[in-house]
């Protein structure tokens, strides 16, 4: 019967051989350049519930957001992951609200959420065209720095 070699204490014992891949840089998915931030398998992780109100012309005023329970009445309730991208939220804006399908229609999002007072509070995120690609398109939520529970205000300019 044969030994088996005896385990140095100091000496780690090897890796097991990766299982996928890792994507080349260029086809890398949008979070994995963001350190802290984990690319997320949608099969496997349960979505959020994204609460999108829109407003043709303009974004909504906070005063519209000041009482639970009554908020705006053109609310578009989206299931999504933190690596959703501004493209795909365009994309299923545009399904809903036929003002956003214009050619020349540009959406502004916004994240809408309390400080530390209780006051809501709007951040611009960036702003995609309905019929072109730009730099804000490849954007994720979760680049953005999107909190569970915050709203996402969308101005269809």
């Amino acid at each position: 019967m044969a030994a088996a070699a005896p385990h140095h204490p100091r000496q780690r014992p090897p890796l097991p051989p990766q299982t996928r891949p890792v994507p080349p840089p260029s086809r890398a998915h949008p979070l994995s350049r963001w350190p802290g931030l984990e690319p997320i398998d949608r099969e496997k992780t349960c979505p959020l519930l994204l609460r999108v109100f829109t407003k043709i012309g303009s974004h909504h005023k906070m005063e519209d957001f000041a009482v639970g329970g009554k908020e705006p009445k053109d609310e578009v309730q989206i299931y999504t992951w933190k690596d959703a991208t501004l493209h795909e939220l365009t994309d299923l804006v545009k399904e809903v609200v036929p003002e956003a399908r214009r050619q020349s229609a540009r959406l502004s999002f916004a994240f809408v959420y309390p400080d530390i007072h209780g006051r809501f509070m709007l951040r611009v995120v960036g702003v995609t065209h309905s019929n072109a690609r730009r730099p804000y398109d490849a954007k994720a939520l979760g680049e953005l720095s999107f909190q569970i529970g915050d709203y996402l205000d969308v101005a269809i300019l």
